[in-house]
């Protein structure tokens, strides 16, 4: 069975049974009819995925894996901030009329730096030094920047990527990791997409620079359930569960900036009906 699958059913059940609720509580998010909307949450969760044992997308619902990807495309490739660069829906909410949703996630990746090797933004920076000094402990990526708050639509969620290189003695190749750092997750409506968008981003990183995907380290600093989606989640989890789906890249796609959702090859996703119309708290 999916280990993606009993992650998520493990962490789901501990929040429900062991989290603490935000009701009564001053929050920020409301629901469509303008009432508060309310969590069950966990702090501090951490779970970690081996890419080299399975691809951790779950089985109790299908997750849309390339439009995940096409979401990482659009942040770290494209390194756009328009809604009109990126073909699923998700982030109208937080558009102005021209598309644009402020100077958040693509944005920032996109802004250059200046280093004794050169200047680079920050997608760029992490591809040069896999290649150079892949053992150092200063590779990553990261999107909350203080500066820029104040001109952001949405403050990033996922906010920090660190990239880290192991080798064991005898392995051929090294070995590429990444810890994903999350400030807040809705956890029914954005925790496997979340996974697997960087997991597919690992991949995508790892063939580039002739590494082996490994670890997926998942650092989530208040994992929550919406009060209306906890019986949505209790159905969820009490679902079969199949074996993971058999994910891959084109061999052929050397260079990360030549990647597309084509190039992304999904075999055997068997999973369970997908949950419709959840509400979305804004």
């Amino acid at each position: 069975m999916s280990k993606a699958d009993k992650i998520f059913v493990a962490m789901c059940e501990d929040i429900i049974n062991n989290g603490t609720t935000t009701e009564g509580q001053k929050v920020r998010p409301h629901w469509e009819d303008g009432s508060a909307a309310y969590t069950i949450k966990q702090f501090g969760v951490c779970n970690r995925y081996d890419l080299r044992e399975e691809f951790p997308a779950l089985t109790l619902r299908r997750t849309a894996l390339k439009s995940a990807m096409d979401e990482v495309l659009w942040i770290y490739q494209r390194k756009s901030n328009n809604i009109h660069d990126l073909k699923s829906h998700i982030w109208d909410e937080w558009a102005d009329e021209s598309g644009c949703i402020g100077k958040a996630y693509g944005y920032q990746i996109g802004v250059k730096s200046h280093y004794p090797e050169g200047d680079f933004d920050q997608m760029d920076k992490v591809l040069y030094d896999l290649r150079n000094t892949p053992f150092s402990r200063r590779i990553m990526t990261n999107t909350y920047v203080f500066a820029d708050l104040s001109e952001m639509n949405l403050y990033p969620c996922a906010y920090s990527v660190t990239y880290n290189v192991t080798q064991r003695a005898g392995d051929e190749r090294p070995t590429l990791n990444m810890v994903l750092n999350q400030r807040s997750q809705d956890v029914l409506a954005a925790n496997n997409w979340n996974v697997c968008q960087y997991a597919i981003l690992l991949m995508m990183v790892a063939q580039t620079v002739g590494m082996v995907p490994g670890q997926l380290v998942h650092m989530i600093a208040d994992a929550h359930i919406y009060d209306r989606h906890v019986d949505i989640i209790r159905e969820l989890i009490s679902r079969p569960q199949h074996a993971a789906p058999r994910v891959s890249l084109n061999p052929d796609v050397t260079d990360f900036y030549a990647f597309t959702t084509d190039d992304l090859l999904v075999e055997g996703y068997e999973h369970g009906p997908q949950v419709k119309d959840i509400p979305i708290a804004v």
